[in-house]
């Protein structure tokens, strides 16, 4: 009998589980597949969350920009070319510019629901960044922020971007900036999206 134990034990340390043992693994393993079972399921909640919290009307009101564009200048030359796609699950709208004259930029546009507000980051390979928000007034989206000047003098310029969709599909934009808390204005940018 001494002899049966031996073997039992030497088995068991080349990896060999002895059957009194295997009759309490699986009981060892419960808890373990619980809390996989628990976490899976938190992950598809979440997931299914993220898929439908970004499809409400507000969240579209920004999609008559989505597309491959052509921009053109007032007096019809080009200006340079823009692509708006969807991404994170259709909650954020990538704005892809390309200057005609190489200049290069992108920016990221989201619905922010917690306070009613669209938002968007630009930044481009001169080192520009703008914060703006704003929302859409039912005829055109129109974002907004108060920037540090170029200039390095300390003072602040308000900008403005309007972005107004017109019955032939087109969509015009105006960026405007003003230097003396929006009693002037100067225009930076005006231009005319036509779909390639």
């Amino acid at each position: 009998m001494d002899t049966v134990i031996a073997k039992d034990h030497k088995h068991d340390r080349r990896g060999f589980i002895p059957p009194r043992r295997r009759r309490h693994q699986g009981r060892a393993l419960q808890p373990v597949w619980g809390l996989v079972a628990g976490m899976l399921l938190l992950c598809a909640v979440s997931v299914s969350a993220q898929q439908s919290s970004c499809d409400s009307e507000k969240h579209r009101q920004f999609d008559f920009w989505i597309g491959e564009w052509e921009v053109l200048t007032p007096a019809g030359q080009v200006a340079g070319s823009n692509r708006i796609e969807k991404i994170l699950g259709g909650c954020v709208l990538q704005e892809n510019w390309e200057g005609a004259g190489g200049a290069a930029g992108k920016s990221f546009n989201m619905y922010y629901a917690l306070d009613d507000t669209w938002r968007q980051t630009w930044v481009d390979g001169s080192g520009t960044r703008l914060d703006l928000s704003g929302a859409f007034d039912g005829k055109r989206m129109v974002l907004s922020g108060e920037m540090p000047s170029a200039q390095g003098d300390g003072s602040k310029v308000f900008h403005e971007i309007s972005f107004t969709p017109a019955e032939d599909g087109t969509v015009k934009q105006h960026w405007r900036a003003s230097r003396d808390g929006k009693k002037t204005w100067t225009d930076l940018f005006v231009g005319t999206y036509k779909r390639k």
